[in-house]
């Protein structure tokens, strides 16, 4: 079942703000590796270990859908458009796919550590450190382009689309995720 976060949660057929609460379950699990980074070498206590269990698996699993719903659903949507506030918006969308190419590198590292540290029970110094560290670059990152696509992109396309630009949209990210 998906963390709802809030009072209120979209659905497929609004996808934009279905794309935002994605943002808060991504908060949320930064979150939990923010918290784990400050512990990870020592041994883990359960609930911690349960933790990091989970924030793995859903940047592992359910991120990169994410991702996927703005490459190849949203975005060339609104490349296609001869609009300026369309165009004023791919501006921004080149810069965030290479923020999405630096934070899978990022991911790649924090899960390989983080499932050495599952295994292994903790983190040698050397590699708590290099956790911390892709966490805290991960959460620099995350923290702008959050922003720019809930503050500007996802309020301009949820004006510039069609309703059946949005439901094509809307169909494709339901099929990524069954």
């Amino acid at each position: 079942m998906p963390v709802q976060i809030g009072a209120t949660a979209h659905s497929f057929s609004e996808p934009t703000g279905l794309l935002s609460d994605c943002h808060r379950r991504i908060e949320m699990f930064l979150g939990s590796l923010e918290r784990l980074a400050a512990i990870i070498g020592e041994p883990l206590s359960e609930e911690s270990r349960s933790a990091l269990e989970a924030a793995l698996r859903y940047f592992r699993d359910a991120a990169p859908k994410h991702t996927a719903d703005e490459e190849e659903s949203l975005f060339p949507r609104l490349r296609q458009m001869d609009d300026p506030e369309a165009r004023a918006a791919m501006q921004t969308v080149v810069m965030l796919e290479e923020e999405h190419r630096r934070a899978d590198a990022l991911h790649a590292e924090v899960d390989r550590l983080g499932r050495m540290c599952l295994e292994a029970g903790s983190l040698a110094a050397e590699e708590a450190r290099r956790f911390g560290q892709a966490v805290g670059e991960l959460v620099s990152i995350y923290k702008e382009h959050i922003r720019i696509e809930d503050q500007e992109l996802f309020p301009a396309a949820g004006r510039l689309l069609s309703a059946s630009e949005k439901a094509a949209i809307a169909g494709e990210m339901a099929a990524r995720r069954r």
